[in-house]
Order: C-alpha cells, then structure tokens, then sequence
C-alpha cells in the first residue's frame, strides 16, 4: 500500500501543533517589512507579525514560495519508495503558490507521484482540506479517494469573514478608495466569503459588527438548516470579537467540533487585524 504525504502552505493558518500531530509538510510564503524578510509561521508568527505592522512604516507586501522551494520538498518525502504525495494549496485566483506546485511537479521525475490541488480557497478554508487529507491518508484512504473527498468538503464547505477595517482590502486592491472611505465613515461592514472560483467576493454590507455577525448567522441556517456542524473560527488580532462569534453560533447551531485559529501574517497582510472569519461544514 503506498504511503501518502500530505503538503501545504503557510496560509492554510493550520496551528503546528496539528501540523506536527498529522504529519503535514508546509512550504511557507514571504512577508517582507522593507528589507526585512520573514517565513511566515516559521519566521514570524502571527502575534509578532500584527504587533509588528501597528508600528510598520509602510504596508508589508507578500511573495509566494518558488518552485524550486516546492521540489525541495517534494524529493525529500519522495525519496521513501512507494510514497504519493497531495500538495493542497492557497486559491490560485489569489496567488501564483499553485502554478509554482504544479511547476515543482513537472521537474520532479517519474518516480515522485504527487497530485497538485487548487483550494479555491485561503487561510482555513484550505485548512481543513489539508486536515481532513492528512487524516483520510492516515485511515488508508487511496490518493483518489483522498483527492474525491476534497472535492466533495470544497463544495459542502461556507466561509464568511468580517475585516476590521477597509484599508488593508483597498490597499491590496479589492475594494476601491472611495467605497473604503465611504464604508469607514459609515461602519459599513462587508460580509465576505470566497467564491466557486476562489475570489474574494461581497455577499451583504450591514452596519456594525454585531449584526454582520448575526447577518451570518442567518445565512448559515439558510446554508445548513438544523444540520450539526463541523465550525472553526479564526481571528487576525481580535480574540475577544472571536469569542464572541464562537457564543453565537454555538447558540444557534448545533456544533459537534468547534475549533480555532489565527489568521497567519500573509493572510492578514490582505485582510487586516480585527478580521474574524467562520469556517462551516456538515458533520460527517
């Protein structure tokens, strides 16, 4: 039977802990401060890095891993005969991370089997694919059931986050200035998600916090109805809004495994500190 690696990026935001418990590989990207470079959750975690960018003089920018970064790994847990490997990774409508993977592969020769997956998703959302892989291969589970379950958990699966403020998504793009004014002004808080094609997209816009929060509430009973549910909240910086959305939802659903995590320093270079997000899918 062959022996199957799971391997990632850094902003799947898996804590190392289960990283370490699961035997996951995870290739970090970059954050640079000027000069400085740093490997995010490597070099640089999370606390650090928000601390960090409140005294920053200039926004930090982010740089994807290289392909030479990926084949490194990949012959290293290749080099076990009879070894398969899932690479699982950041959406890439989001970033150039997948096509170096998949670049990374076609080097390889044809002793190393390695299947490269687009997420269609960012920070947990490919984090609980990864999870769930590492803890399929561990069952026994053929790579192309593996691969077959992610498939079937992307399409189950809803994210919805709140960031605590417009600039970061305006200076990275998403949004333009003047709507990032206009919603500072008026505390405007978009409720996003990322979509099929694995875009960052805006589902509603409600005033405050506390009801953006109630918003998604309303739009994962409408998902999952009375469904027990599988939840992870992630928070960049911002434990106690976290907490709060955790006593939430528990309220309202029925939750068999709540879990949590931060936003790693890639992810939160785009989204900004404050960002809170709800991971969502049916309890198998």
């Amino acid at each position: 039977m062959a022996k199957i690696r799971i391997v990632t990026d850094s902003t799947s935001d898996i804590p190392e802990a289960v990283r370490k418990e699961y035997g996951i590989e995870m290739v970090p990207l970059k954050v640079h401060f000027g000069a400085e470079t740093f490997y995010d959750a490597v070099t640089i975690r999370p606390d650090q890095f928000y601390d960090k960018l409140a005294s920053a003089a200039a926004m930090p920018t982010t740089s994807q891993p290289s392909p030479a970064d990926f084949l490194e790994v990949y012959k290293s847990l290749g080099s076990e005969p009879g070894t398969e490997i899932i690479s699982i990774h950041l959406s890439s409508a989001l970033s150039g991370t997948y096509q170096s993977a998949v670049l990374a592969k076609s080097i390889l020769d044809g002793n190393t089997n390695v299947s490269v997956v687009d997420s269609k998703s960012a920070s947990y959302g490919i984090g609980l694919l990864v999870v769930e892989a590492a803890k399929a291969a561990k069952q026994g589970k053929s790579k192309d059931e593996i691969v077959a379950h992610l498939e079937r958990l992307r399409r189950e699966m809803r994210i919805y986050f709140l960031v605590g403020t417009l600039e970061y998504l305006q200076k990275g793009g998403r949004i333009g200035k003047a709507a990032a004014l206009f919603g500072s002004l008026l505390n405007i808080k978009p409720i996003l998600t990322i979509d099929n094609d694995g875009e960052v997209s805006s589902v509603d816009k409600v005033r405050g916090s506390k009801k953006a929060m109630a918003r998604i509430v309303e739009m994962l009973k409408a998902e999952f109805g009375d469904r027990d549910l599988h939840m992870t909240v992630a928070h960049a910086k911002s434990q106690e809004m976290a907490d709060e959305f955790a006593e939430l939802l528990r309220a309202n659903f029925r939750i068999s495994e709540m879990t949590f995590t931060d936003v790693g320093p890639v992810v939160g270079t785009h989204a900004g500190p404050g960002t809170v997000a709800a991971f969502a899918r049916p309890a198998p």
